[in-house]
């Protein structure tokens, strides 16, 4: 299990709200929170061939928080924090006599942090936003923790992406929706390879703009040019030259003018290192810009 490094939380932390992120930064002093749970269990995975192999069942379990605040109209803030990581790896039973092979082990802790700044190059009101965002992952997680040194919180390594942001918001018949799309660069150091990444989205609002619904579709490319995984020892959860191509569903629902709830789906249908399994996350959100 140790050399089958398994990299789930990208999966997890790929979708942030329908009403968050893309081209649209924040106005002056308005902002957008949201508190969710995120987790994916799994009992098999991509290999580096694209192929897929059984393991020991593996859970990933996040409390985290999203937040955008408004600097300027075209500065905007942005924090997504893994304040509560639990990282579980079950018994492995023998399937003759239901015996225990190797006991399960468990470590909880703080993630991963990325800190984010948005600069919106068209203004805020634009019929065609574009807006550029600089974001720094911190190291804030733990790894090499539990018996056997293969659990971890975190990929312990310090990097940079720089993304670009374009869309535009449309008509669908009576209702209104959107469509955005992006492209970046990760920069990762600690011996991992950097990253290519790119994706769209599209959204609708229903009942008045009281229900949205989304769907998502996100690659990631490594550029292969770091230590391979089996040479990079202090991860185990989070791999090195991991790929995948993922889509998402997300639906939010307004109970109040700024109150809602959200809930998520998504699941790679391509990869490489990375988890064959889909990954759920719930959240409630005070949204200001309405």
């Amino acid at each position: 299990m140790k050399n089958i490094l398994i990299y789930t939380i990208a999966i997890l932390l790929i979708s942030t709200s329908v009403f968050a992120g893309g081209p649209w930064p924040q106005s002056k002093g308005v902002g957008y929170f949201k508190l969710s749970e995120c987790w994916t269990n799994f009992d098999q995975h991509f290999t580096d061939e694209g192929s897929i192999d059984p393991n020991n069942t593996t859970g990933i379990y996040n409390t985290a928080f999203y937040g955008e605040y408004g600097l300027t109209n075209r500065f905007t803030l942005i924090a997504n924090a893994n304040i509560f990581s639990r990282n579980v790896v079950n018994n492995q039973v023998s399937g003759t006599n239901g015996s225990v092979i190797v006991a399960g082990d468990a470590y909880n802790g703080l993630g991963d942090i990325d800190l984010s700044i948005k600069y919106g190059l068209t203004g805020v009101g634009s019929k065609y936003p574009i807006a550029i965002t600089a974001t720094f992952g911190l190291p804030t997680g733990a790894t090499n923790k539990g018996d056997f040194g293969n659990l971890a919180t975190g990929d312990g390594e310090f990097n940079q992406i720089l993304q670009i942001d374009a869309g535009t918001g449309f008509k669908l018949g009576k209702h209104n929706a959107y469509a955005s799309a992006y492209g970046g660069f990760n920069n990762r150091t600690n011996g991992f390879s950097n990253e290519l990444r790119f994706g769209a989205e599209i959204g609708v609002g229903l009942l008045n703009s009281k229900l949205w619904l989304a769907t998502k579709f996100n690659v990631v490319e490594s550029r292969k040019n770091g230590e391979t995984a089996e040479t990079i020892t202090n991860t185990s959860i989070f791999a090195n030259n991991t790929e995948f191509a993922s889509f998402s569903i997300e639906v939010n629902y307004y109970f109040s003018k700024r109150v809602g709830m959200s809930a998520n789906f998504a699941g790679a249908f391509r990869g490489e290192i990375i988890a064959a399994a889909p990954s759920y996350s719930v959240g409630v959100f005070y949204d200001m810009s309405k």
